[in-house]
């Protein structure tokens, strides 16, 4: 969808903008880090068996750290030494380098899986501050990596790490004139392990995640080329219609219990908000307006509902209470406020904000009241929170050509996720971590 040339709400979130893409794989670009980033060492990890090491683990942790814009992770050629515990650490040798903190272990391999141990080295206060042991096949071992690198952030700065967790894009590949595959995908926070789970002739739109990751649903016109709400099983790969009636079926966002999907249906007239229970199939509409309700998200308790709607002549979020149904405005400053969702705590909303006729993202506190423009880009759209309320991964234009961008919830921290070779657009956090291996802490 775009927001170039209208203003109506329902031309911005039912519309596809028809972009180029040729391939889904992402790269990252950091444009923007924190001044004083914390200085670590990620010492090569020391591999126990008798042939060549499987995976550069320390490299890909380096990658994460360096990419979240507040770690500068020590080059390997600029260590004075490599410890495989903390009896070989010199903490003189690393001070004088500047390290803050050191990173060290081995892999092992244990029949058909690999044993990794790690600890995180305070240098300041000289010992110990985490280790761990982690058991996995030779498959997963990005998926340790990442493990290790969440531990290091939760370790350093207090918050939960989000490298374990995925991203989920829409596609598009221009094979004729006026003809493009559009494909739903799936890949790690970092770029990699790309996986198409849908293609389709006709436009994908508004995937959403399930609370456990399991599942996804989405807008699709494959059917006639009229739009569909689909759910999808990740692990079956089975899909199902759960809505598609006459008009609009669009925009859907699971419950946090999972058990209900809130989407937008004009079918009894103007486009309102709708639940419907997934396993009764039951169909409730808790907004009735003659303007345009649409963008629903919850909130974290499950007992509101956030949204888009132009009722009071311009696009603005409100919020519907689930119990008594009585919606209260949450935004008053612009004339353009849109695809919004509440932080965790409910603190404050991350949206879509007009300022000087430029699409931005930006973040409300709703306590103070204040406004905060997070990006500098335009055209910005599609804001999608992490599931550590640190950063917001949204969707904008660079050069005329549609890339992802992330950038932290205090705007500090920034950088690019265009694709290898065309645009992406529609990005979705995983609200949960992959976790496929065995912790022995």
């Amino acid at each position: 969808m775009t927001r170039k040339n209208s203003l109506s709400l329902f031309l911005c979130l039912f519309s596809f903008y028809p972009f180029v893409f040729l391939h889904a794989e992402l790269r990252i670009e950091i444009t923007q880090g924190l001044d004083k980033a914390v200085k670590i060492a990620v010492v090569p990890f020391a591999w126990k068996g008798k042939r060549n090491s499987p995976a550069k683990l320390d490299q890909i942790i380096a990658n994460d750290l360096s990419i979240s814009g507040r770690f500068e992770p020590l080059k390997k050629e600029n260590m004075l030494s490599f410890p495989e515990n903390e009896s070989e650490i010199f903490v003189r040798d690393w001070r004088m380098l500047g390290a803050e903190y050191l990173v060290f272990g081995h892999l092992e391999p244990n029949e058909v899986e690999v044993r990794l141990h790690f600890e995180i080295f305070d240098v300041s206060r000289a010992e110990v501050v985490r280790r761990r042991t982690v058991n996995g096949l030779p498959k997963e071992l990005r998926d340790m990596a990442h493990y290790v690198s969440d531990q290091i952030f939760e370790v350093v700065t207090g918050t939960e790490g989000s490298f374990s967790t995925q991203i989920m894009y829409v596609t598009a590949e221009k094979f004729a004139e006026d003809k493009r595959l559009y494909a739903l995908n799936i890949a790690d926070s970092d770029g990699w392990g790309v996986k198409r789970i849908l293609e389709s002739n006709e436009p994908i739109l508004s995937a959403t995640w399930s609370p456990d990751s399991g599942s996804v649903a989405y807008v699709s016109f494959e059917l006639d080329g009229r739009p569909g709400v689909f759910l999808h099983d990740l692990s079956t790969d089975k899909r199902e219609v759960l809505t598609r009636f006459a008009g609009l079926n669009g925009a859907p966002a699971f419950s946090p219990d999972g058990k209900t999907l809130a989407l937008v249906l004009s079918k009894d007239g103007n486009p309102d908000i709708y639940l419907l229970d997934l396993v009764t199939r039951d169909l409730r509409r808790v907004t009735r307006h003659y303007g345009i309700d649409t963008e629903p998200s919850w909130s974290a308790d499950g007992e509101s509902i956030i949204f888009t709607s132009n009722r009071g002549g311009q696009p603005q979020i409100y919020q519907l209470g689930l119990e008594d149904l009585q919606i209260q405005r949450l935004t008053f400053e612009g004339d353009y406020n849109a695809k919004a969702s509440l932080l965790k705590d409910g603190s404050a909303l991350v949206m879509v904000h007009r300022r000087d006729g430029v699409f931005h993202i930006a973040m409300l506190d709703l306590k103070k009241g204040t406004l905060n423009v997070l990006t500098e880009t335009s055209l910005d759209e599609s804001p999608s929170v992490a599931p550590n309320g640190s950063l917001v991964i949204y969707a904008t234009q660079r050069n005329e050509e549609g890339i992802l961008a992330t950038v932290s919830v205090d705007g500090l921290v920034k950088f690019n996720l265009p694709s290898s070779a065309g645009d992406v657009r529609e990005p979705a956090w995983s609200p949960n971590k992959k976790k496929i291996f065995e912790v022995l802490d």
